[in-house]
């Protein structure tokens, strides 16, 4: 299953897109592998869900090669969710199988489109395996775990939300972006208690308790829904990105994230000018009027050897 003794894999960067059921995973995929190809990435997908039938996008490796949930579900009179953990178990005994497909493609930005039974990121380790192998073959990938937005509206599913989402980045251990995804459709879902940063900032949660306990039923778990939040909390982990994948700013502020989590923006795949490597690394749009100095920097270093790559605002730095 690993490369020859004494060959040294590319390094390939990609995203493992995860979540839930219906977070919208598949759109995601299609919608980011338009957007990259539109800014000159070279992109694959990879289908890694026995499940998908009749993907919209153009899939350059496919799990239903090797395993299907209908051939796992029709031979072993399982049900879908004891199908699909066993489809995962068997795609990381063939290995082999995957290493071969994604050799093929060692120059592409890759999209893995995942499976979306919520056990398989908390608790079952086949998925988890399957992205330390990714790793050992030089994949350098962030976890971008997909929750519907709608879940904004009900308190006590954002809590349920958020310890999920923290038991998913404890478990998978990669580099993960958390993000809201439908926000387009927010609005259909009623009003929300607070402001949008209030839910992607994950702010003072003690106030989602007090909505809770005006909650007849839920005023019963008043202690329990203390204590969960409490975890999520004091973990301080848990944020999200929200997303609309129709949006050009809403993508790039998605994309912004992933490519400073596995470090893809601090690479040389690609021509990128300096205004985007400082804005990924301080997290924000960097003005260079503010600081002139950094351009002269650049122009005149002899040593540093990026005045012959980088451009600003399209420019190429002369010497």
């Amino acid at each position: 299953m690993s490369s020859q003794k004494g060959a040294t894999p590319s390094l390939r960067f990609g995203q493992v897109v995860i979540g839930p059921p219906g977070s919208g995973k598949t759109t995601y995929c299609q919608g980011m592998q338009e957007f990259l190809t539109h800014l000159g990435r070279k992109v694959v997908v990879v289908n890694m869900d026995p499940a998908n039938e009749g993907l919209p996008y153009s899939c350059a490796v496919d799990i239903s090669e090797l395993v299907t949930l209908d051939d796992v579900m029709e031979g072993l009179k399982l049900g879908p969710n004891g199908g699909l953990l066993y489809c995962m178990e068997y795609a990381e005994a063939n290995l082999d199988w995957l290493e071969s497909k994604l050799k093929q493609h060692s120059d592409c930005y890759f999209l893995f489109d995942c499976p979306g039974q919520v056990e398989l990121y908390t608790h079952q380790s086949s998925v988890k395996n399957i992205f330390s192998q990714l790793a050992k073959w030089n994949f350098r990938l962030t976890a971008v775990h997909l929750v519907d937005s709608h879940y904004c509206a009900d308190p006590a599913k954002f809590i349920s939300v958020l310890c999920t989402s923290l038991s998913t980045m404890l478990h998978v251990e990669l580099p993960h972006v958390n993000v809201l995804s439908k926000m387009d459709l927010i609005e259909q879902y009623g009003k929300l208690a607070f402001n949008l940063d209030f839910y992607t900032e994950v702010m003072d949660l003690t106030y989602l308790l007090d909505h809770l306990a005006a909650d007849p039923f839920f005023k019963r778990f008043r202690h329990l829904n203390e204590k969960l939040v409490e975890v999520v909390q004091d973990y301080g982990l848990v944020s999200f990105v929200p997303l609309n994948v129709q949006d050009k700013e809403s993508m790039i502020q998605v994309l912004r994230a992933v490519d400073k989590a596995n470090g893809y923006c601090f690479g040389d795949l690609e021509e990128r000018n300096l205004q985007a490597m400082m804005s990924a690394a301080v997290g924000a749009d960097f003005q260079f009027d503010s600081y002139p100095f950094l351009i002269t920097v650049v122009t005149h270093s002899d040593s540093s050897g990026l005045k012959s790559n980088l451009s600003i605002d399209g420019r190429r730095l002369k010497n």
